[in-house]
């Protein structure tokens, strides 16, 4: 499962070939999360309050990148790295 981001020690990775809906893993001091890229929601798994907003707000800021890896997820390509929250 590669990472494509990792940001105040939130650590962004993807599976390749995963089902719909599109989403993404989270990780943060053993809590686990999966995002729907679209609705920018958590489908399972609980985070902290602080470090939900921020995963939240960069699955909007970074949709766009998100899905373009999902689509090269599904073709077996390498994923991109995707910038961090500053």
């Amino acid at each position: 499962m590669p990472e494509i981001s990792l940001f105040y020690g939130i650590k962004v990775t993807m599976y390749y070939d995963d089902h719909n809906p599109p989403h993404f893993y989270a990780e943060y001091n053993g809590n686990k999360i999966i995002v729907d890229i679209i609705k920018g929601k958590v489908i399972k798994g609980g985070f902290p309050s602080k470090q939900l907003k921020l995963i939240l707000a960069w699955t909007i800021i970074h949709q766009d990148e998100l899905m373009q890896n999902w689509e090269l997820s599904k073709d077996g390509k390498p994923l991109n790295r995707i910038n961090p929250l500053i």
